[in-house]
């Protein structure tokens, strides 16, 4: 980062909070406090009204103001909890990218209003994700956007069941879907469009090579995707209402496809990818839960409990 660019990021930070420390200024942008006083002062010689607090740190004189945007402070809450869902449920490039606009944002405020939302960091938090994630390249995701705006052919590495090939494709968008992202594109190998796993590309590069094939749209690809596979399992079980609802985010790891609640119980319709699967994890809450179709599931489930009660007998 330049001097000039560091100066405006300085600027912003200084805004986004009521009181900011030269330590938290150096570590951030990894320079010495030397520089961070070197920094302000020349900000302060730009005309910036920097009040400086000695032994606490700098703040914005009241009122100054750089973009003139303003947003309420239920909207800076908003972006806050987005904030909070994107640091575990994104790649780490993208979640530094919002913190870095989570900046700008809050210096928007007045210092009635960042000390509010200071104290309401503490009271917003997001459960760390069980969920894959691609340690290797944490820029997946914007690589494969700017791939989609630029259309250029990317070549990638990609892990697979039977092992690792490498391929060309040409991205079309990008969705989320059961804790994973999927970057929809066409194989120039294949010949056809495909869901690529994030967490299964190993490696990332620009082939250098522009797109002039006329792609279909990834509204159009999710549309026209069949919704289950041709090998999965139709289930449909009832369940305790009492229990359903903490079924809500895990019915949709086993193949949910819609539900009709009852006064008392909820019927759940599944096309489970993996009866195996199903029944050891319907054996969770079997005790509130009724299987109504297959008879196959039934069968499997008094296996494995008979199994367990083996076990702990």
């Amino acid at each position: 980062m330049n001097r000039f660019d560091r100066l405006t990021a300085i600027l912003i930070h200084l805004q986004s909070k009521k009181l900011v420390q030269a330590q938290e200024v150096a570590d951030r942008f990894d320079v010495s406090l030397r520089t961070v006083y070197r920094d302000i002062r020349s900000l302060e010689q730009a005309g910036v009204p920097i009040l400086g607090e000695k032994g606490l740190g700098y703040s914005i004189m009241e009122g100054y103001r750089i973009p003139p945007v303003m947003f309420s402070e239920e909207e800076v809450v908003a972006f806050l909890m987005a904030e909070k869902i994107l640091e575990k449920h994104s790649d780490l490039h993208n979640s530094l990218l919002f913190k870095g606009a989570m900046y700008k944002i809050k210096a928007l405020l007045r210092n009635a209003a960042k000390q509010r939302l200071e104290d309401m960091e503490e009271t917003i938090d997001v459960k760390v994700k069980v969920s894959e994630h691609n340690h290797l390249i944490n820029d997946t995701l914007p690589r494969i956007i700017k791939a989609v705006g630029e259309k250029a052919v990317l070549h990638i590495q990609y892990a697979t069941d039977a092992g690792v090939n490498e391929r060309d494709i040409e991205p079309i968008g990008i969705y989320q879907e059961n804790g994973t992202w999927n970057a929809i594109s066409y194989c120039t190998t294949s010949k056809k469009y495909h869901p690529f796993r994030t967490e299964r590309i190993l490696s990332i590069k620009d082939t250098g090579k522009i797109s002039s094939r006329k792609h279909i749209t990834l509204r159009e690809y999710l549309a026209k995707r069949p919704r289950f596979t041709t090998d999965s399992f139709p289930v449909v079980i009832e369940v305790e209402n009492t229990m359903a609802r903490y079924l809500v985010a895990q019915k949709f790891d086993y193949g949910f496809a819609s539900e009709t609640p009852g006064a008392k119980r909820t019927k759940m319709r599944f096309q489970a990818p993996c009866i195996q699967a199903f029944s050891r994890w319907y054996v969770t809450f079997a005790d509130q839960a009724t299987i109504i179709e297959p008879l196959s599931l039934k069968t499997l489930v008094k296996d494995r409990l008979q199994e367990m009660l083996q076990k702990v007998s």
